[in-house]
């Protein structure tokens, strides 16, 4: 068995041991092992990969394994990584472990769907088939609907229903994509880079194909990424959310749609992207500075949060639609990047509604005296979310926007510096956020009362900093990582907007 299957197989493990768990003590148990087990295998797999890369391997995807599951539409088990997977595997483990000790009470029904959640995105990064990627992209996406409108908080059945009707609609458009480019490539293989390099029995895919595949991909994978305007669904259900799901939703999850994005519309429709892009490179844009500045009207915490996410996790579908190489690395460390500093800041907003019961920013006052280590946490979670340096918000943001003004033309340049103006709106709400609520004089006697952070909450909230910390002050080792899988896809795409534009003189 090819051990990337392990991804898969670990969460399986832990679904049978919290089917037998009969205690929280068992059920906390089975979390932890096997979270801590998924970690280590991320931490291994990154460490291996480096260090073969180092000793010579230059094959697309490395560790490869494939059999057939059904053959009459060529869909086979095929797995591999290359430098963008492993660093969401390592991302994904990292959210996982953590989301397991912030939600250390909850009950062993929970833990299943949650679980079954993180096998979703596990199996998802690992796939190189085309409908293996979309099935676990729908396991992942089944649960949300549970953990939400079960566990969830305030509207929790319209923001689950709003939610699962949203994506799933995107999952119509994502099938009719992906099977158009099966029978556009010549209906033989469903393995990406097989499709990507032509073999396998995969043909080019005729531009005017591409041209039709690409809008249902890129919109299909685009929804979860929350891009405008189809951003709706992702605030009302971050909202709604227990505290691990938001941290797994927005940190985890959202990033299957850029990954998506880039994976299979950028590299299998790369005439298209070219032809394409400015249109939705504008609705990117938008949802960039409409999210940052939605954030600046919030009153909950959450929903703050949430809008800032979509305006953060825009920016990754706009870094990858500039097609430069620093821009699409960029994207990647936005992904990471965001992933950890917007699961911190759920992560710690959960605890604070958990002790004061209420998210509602003009009644919170004064938190840094009550409770020290979550307030110092909260503001590190917002100094990286605009960007300071020295942590992880300012390395992706500054390769996005140094990436994307690599193209010389006035449009791109333009849009590039409308998606700068986010960084002085992040300023302004956070930076009120924090003073509003953990500075000034506490109003409410009975928050006075509440306590610090529990030794399993401090626990998660320090190795969500050391990931925010470790990437803004050594990126080198992984922006090496990422841009070694990143150039390859963006030069093919260059190179393909170049013989279109030889050949068509009005271009």
């Amino acid at each position: 068995m090819n051990f990337l299957s392990l991804f898969v197989l670990i969460p399986l493990l832990m679904l049978f041991g919290l089917w037998l768990a009969k205690e929280q003590k068992g059920i906390r148990t089975v979390m932890v092992v096997g979270s801590s087990a998924l970690l280590a295998l991320a931490i291994a797999l990154t460490l291996k990969f480096i260090s073969d890369r180092s000793g010579g391997a230059t094959a697309e995807m490395l560790y490869t394994a494939s059999f057939v599951w059904f053959e009459p539409l060529h869909i086979s088990y095929s797995v591999g990584v290359d430098g963008i997977s492993v660093a969401m595997l390592l991302l994904s483990g990292v959210i996982v472990f953590t989301g397991t000790f912030v939600s250390w009470d909850m009950c062993k029904e929970y833990f299943l769907w949650f679980t079954l959640l993180s096998m979703g995105v596990f199996g998802f990064f690992i796939s190189v088939d085309m409908f293996m990627m979309f099935m676990f992209y729908e396991i992942a996406l089944i649960p949300m609907y549970l953990l939400i409108g079960v566990w969830g908080s305030g509207h929790k059945e319209y923001s689950a229903m709003k939610l699962t009707l949203m994506l799933m609609g995107a999952s119509a458009f994502l099938m009719l994509g992906i099977f158009g480019i099966f029978y556009g490539a010549g209906g033989q293989t469903m393995n990406v880079v097989d499709i990507a390099n032509h073999t396998g029995g995969a043909h080019i895919i005729d531009f005017s194909k591409q041209c039709i595949w690409f809008p249902f991909t890129f919109i299909g994978f685009g929804v979860l990424g929350a891009m405008f305007p189809f951003h709706t669904w992702s605030p009302d259900g971050h909202a709604s959310a227990p505290t691990a799901v938001s941290m797994l939703h927005a940190g985890v999850l959202m990033k299957l749609g850029g990954y998506g994005c880039f994976r299979i519309a950028i590299y299998l429709l790369p005439e298209a992207a070219n032809e394409l892009s400015w249109i939705f490179l504008i609705l990117t844009a938008t949802g960039v500075v409409y999210g940052a500045l939605s954030a600046c009207v919030q009153t909950d915490l959450k929903y703050l949060n949430a809008y800032s996410s979509v305006s953060h996790c825009g920016m990754v579908l706009f870094a990858i639609l500039m097609l430069t190489t620093t821009a699409s690395t960029g994207a990647i460390l936005q992904m990471l990047s965001h992933g950890l500093m917007t699961a911190l800041f759920f992560a710690i907003i959960g605890m604070i509604y958990h002790r004061a019961h209420t998210r509602d920013i003009r009644q919170l006052n004064g938190l840094m005296r009550i409770v020290p280590f979550l307030s110092v946490g909260f503001a590190i979670a917002g100094l990286a979310n605009l960007g300071l340096p020295g942590l992880s918000g300012f390395v992706a943001e500054m390769t996005i926007f140094v990436g994307s003004f690599e193209n010389a033309d006035t449009f791109h340049r333009i849009l590039t510096i409308m998606a700068t103006t986010s960084i002085v709106v992040a300023a302004v709400y956070i930076l009120r956020m924090i003073g509003k609520i953990l500075y000034g004089v506490n109003q409410n006697p009975e928050h006075a009362k509440i306590h610090d952070a529990h030794w399993e909450e401090r626990f998660a909230v320090i190795c969500l900093i050391c990931c925010i910390a470790g990437i803004g002050m050594a990126p080198g080792w992984l922006s090496e990582l990422i841009s070694h899988s990143v150039a390859p896809v963006i030069d093919n795409v260059k190179t393909v907007g170049h013989l279109i534009s030889q050949s068509n003189p009005f271009m």
